[in-house]
């Protein structure tokens, strides 16, 4: 069975992964799920090497990753692969799995790394049911405004980045008292994974990666 590590930007991705993604993928065929925490976006060299040491000490796991791709470093010793010239997630997302896979050498299987690239943060995911969403902070006054804004784009995964209107900074305009970690992940629960797969493509393709990954590890 598939032992899984994912990598991780903050405690609210953490938990993320171990309160919801971690029942879903042991259902799915994974012995294991660990969350490791990276601690923000820090550069790529230190996350590589992590990757790969964890990658060649555990030849039976796979290592899959959560990150933002606004908080990338694009410059110096820092920078991550194709992210300075790149001008979508599905770039990086190539540019990771090939540095990956040409540091590890001939033979490696690069399904054991499956990079997830979010362009606009995890935030975005929570509005794809925002009734759950306002249910879930009780505060069921803010679900038409929470609608409104997710009417405004194709998907959840859309909600665009500047600082002003990035997700998060949304939610912060409308709930000054909104804590990312331990309502985000409330949201989370009450929204449920099936609807946030639903409505976010990118997300979805990811997770159904690692469903395969899952259910074919002898």
């Amino acid at each position: 069975m598939e032992r899984l590590h994912v990598f991780v930007e903050g405690q609210t991705e953490q938990a993320f992964v171990e309160e919801i993604l971690r029942g879903h993928l042991w259902s799915a065929g994974c012995h294991s799920v660990v969350a490791r925490l990276m601690g923000g976006v820090p550069g790529w060299t230190r996350v590589r090497r992590d990757i790969e040491r964890q990658l060649k000490q555990d030849r039976g796991c796979s290592v899959a990753l959560m990150a933002d791709y606004y908080r990338l470093p694009q410059t110096s010793g820092r920078a991550w692969p194709g992210r300075a010239a790149s001008t979508g997630a599905n770039a990086v997302e190539a540019a990771l799995q090939e540095c990956v896979a040409s540091s590890m050498g001939g033979g490696f299987d690069q399904g054991r790394f499956q990079p997830l690239v979010m362009m606009h943060e995890f935030e975005a995911m929570l509005f794809s049911d925002c009734e759950a969403f306002g249910r879930a902070i009780e505060r069921p006054d803010l679900i038409p405004d929470f609608q409104a804004i997710r009417d405004g784009f194709g998907s959840p995964e859309e909600i665009d980045d500047s600082p002003e209107t990035a997700p998060s900074k949304r939610i912060k305009a409308l709930y000054g008292g909104y804590d990312k970690r331990l309502m985000g992940n409330l949201a989370a629960l009450e929204i449920g994974l099936d609807r946030i797969r639903a409505e976010c493509p990118h997300f979805r393709s990811w997770l159904e990666r690692l469903e395969v990954r899952a259910a074919s590890a002898p």
